[in-house]
């Protein structure tokens, strides 16, 4: 019933094979594919284009039922469909206006999703047997849930720090702070009921138990307590399932100790806390998502696979690893080698502190301004070309003419300091372009992802992501960063590197069309997410000799302070071409 999200299922046999108890595991199925477009077979998909990665659905989850939920967000919508009926037409559940979510989660009757704050929908009254039906939001405590709010965070769908303990302007020095303790989880288990989860790590970062307690004895002793350990150091670890069969799932991640590379996977316990198997994830060459993994209530695990084409939803491949200490898995390293440029300018590098480059940073995200008439644009905006009816306004903007907003637009091409962007926009010019596909435009104003890092470190030129690799050095470790650091993917997006969270996830600032819904922001990542798919860790060279801890940013938790190499000569570079 529709009310419920049940949706009809019927006596096809399940494609996602099953666990295998061969020694390599069962191969990843396709259990669904979308084609990129607006009918009910597809979704939302911008191609990629020089310093954008494709953009396309954010996020999949199940229900209670093991019914899939695939967020479409570009269409505006969610996707649900029956993986064991994949041939049956997936039923559209439509968003209301202004909704621009990134991720989402289902429980019982509502739909749970995230757009910087939590918001619950359900389906409107109607006919049960219609494939359409629209979303309406209600009043429920479910930002103040502390469940709601862990589900979220295991993929990184959470606010970030408070912007005090990265701008304190009375604690500019060095400062060392003691390490945070991993965060509770609570998890709302399909299997077990509601409990609770902490995270102890051992000492050599390879290793952790897992306590579970029932979430009305919190303060008891543990009803099951798991061990994890992997071969290099031991990232993001989340509590994900208890299903019906009492298996326990653990999303981790190993970060190798250099070199860039790093696996993410999920390992299932039996209901004895017996370590079984895992399920490798098929990060590699994958565009960024953020909900890119979900557990059904039979245990079932599925992947978010976006291409240039379409959309796959995979059913992984279960590896036992039974009687095993320590989990082998696949460490994918970047997808693309960094890229040098010969025979061009050399960029001027000046004199620059962390301090200013993340001062500079919060700028771009915290500013302040009203939106006026010449800014806003015409309606109906201006097409995208190839986006099917897409419009270059930045969606954060949209229906916000004479309110006040926050935080530079995203413009693709546009480039340039914060008083320059800021007086374009007062002066009447175009505020944002998301169109990719199109030449950029000299009438708009705000900055893409490169330019909003090229602006933060001072630069007075414009360094696309190809270009940074040659101003900056490979950071071999990545808990080596440091505030002002950054994630670079050559020809596809860069993001500037704030500080380790206290889940040992990474929170950056970025410009982005998608996951900041057009404008610069902050947002938080898993650490292996983003190395699997490609991203480099870099150090902008005229900040390789600062080695100060920027007010409260502290090392990444259980780690000591890194070791800063000296300065490495200047490089070459190219910039954008105008």
């Amino acid at each position: 019933m529709w009310p419920k999200l049940k949706f009809a299922t019927c006596a096809l046999g399940l494609i996602v094979a099953l666990a295998s108890q061969r020694e390599a595991g069962a191969a990843d199925t396709v259990v669904k594919q979308f084609a990129s477009g607006s009918g009910q077979n597809a979704v939302g998909i911008v191609a990629s284009s020089e310093d954008t990665e494709i953009d396309g659905p954010q996020a999949l989850t199940t229900d209670e039922n093991g019914e899939i939920y695939l967020l479409d967000q570009i269409n505006g919508r969610i996707l649900g469909f029956d993986p064991k009926a994949p041939s049956a037409e997936p039923r559209i559940l439509e968003f209301p206006d202004q909704l621009q979510p990134t991720d989402l989660i289902v429980r019982k009757s509502d739909i749970l999703i995230w757009d910087g704050s939590v918001h619950t929908l359900q389906a409107r009254a109607g006919n049960d047997s219609t494939s359409f039906r629209g979303l309406e939001e209600v009043n429920t405590r479910a930002a103040d849930d502390k469940t709601a709010m862990s589900a979220f965070a295991q993929m990184g769908s959470v606010n970030p720090g408070d912007a005090a303990d990265l701008l304190d302007q009375n604690t500019r020095a060095a400062k060392s702070l003691k390490p945070e303790p991993r965060p509770r989880q609570y998890v709302a288990s399909r299997g077990a009921g509601s409990v609770v989860v902490d995270v102890v790590p051992e000492g050599d970062h390879s290793g952790a138990q897992i306590e579970i307690r029932r979430q009305n004895e919190a303060d008891g002793a543990p009803m099951e307590r798991l061990s994890i350990r992997v071969r290099g150091r031991l990232g993001a670890v989340e509590f994900l399932e208890i299903d019906r069969g009492g298996h326990m799932f653990v999303f981790a991640e190993n970060i190798a100790v250099s070199g860039g590379t790093a696996a993410a996977f999920i390992a299932r316990y039996s209901s004895a806390g017996v370590l079984e198997g895992i399920y490798e994830l098929p990060l590699s060459n994958v565009p960024l998502s953020r909900r890119f993994v979900t557990v059904s209530v039979d245990g079932d695990v599925y992947f978010l696979r976006t291409q240039s084409g379409g959309v796959e939803v995979l059913g992984v491949g279960f590896r036992p690893v039974a009687d095993s200490k320590v989990i082998d898995v696949r460490m994918d390293g970047p997808a693309t080698p960094l890229a040098t440029w010969a025979h061009t300018p050399i960029t001027a590098v000046r004199p620059l502190t962390r301090q200013r480059v993340v001062e500079t940073a919060f700028a771009f995200e915290g500013i302040q301004w009203q939106v006026n008439a010449a800014a806003y644009g015409s309606d109906p905006d201006t097409v995208c070309t190839g986006f099917g009816g897409r419009i270059r306004r930045p969606s954060y903007l949209q229906g916000k003419l004479g309110q006040q907003v926050r935080g530079i637009p995203y413009c693709w091409g546009c480039h340039g300091s914060l008083d320059v962007i800021r007086g374009k926009i007062d002066r009447g010019v175009l505020a944002g372009n998301i169109c990719t596909h199109n030449a950029p435009r000299s009438d708009a104003t705000g900055v893409d992802c490169s330019a909003f890092v090229s602006a933060a470190w001072g630069l007075a030129t414009h360094f696309t992501t190809a270009a940074i690799p040659a101003i900056s050095q490979p950071v071999k470790d990545p808990t080596d960063l440091r505030a002002g650091d950054a994630f670079d993917k050559p020809g596809s997006h860069v993001m500037l590197f704030l500080r380790f969270t206290a889940s040992h996830m990474v929170e950056v600032m970025e410009s982005s069309p998608g996951a900041c819904n057009g404008r610069v922001c902050r947002n938080v990542y898993p650490l292996a997410s983003l190395l699997a798919r490609g991203y480099q860790p870099v150090r902008f060279r005229a900040l390789v000799n600062d080695t100060s801890v920027v007010a409260d940013i502290a090392s990444p938790p259980e780690r000591a302070e890194p070791t800063v190499k000296g300065l490495q000569p200047k490089s070459k570079a190219r910039p954008r071409k105008q």
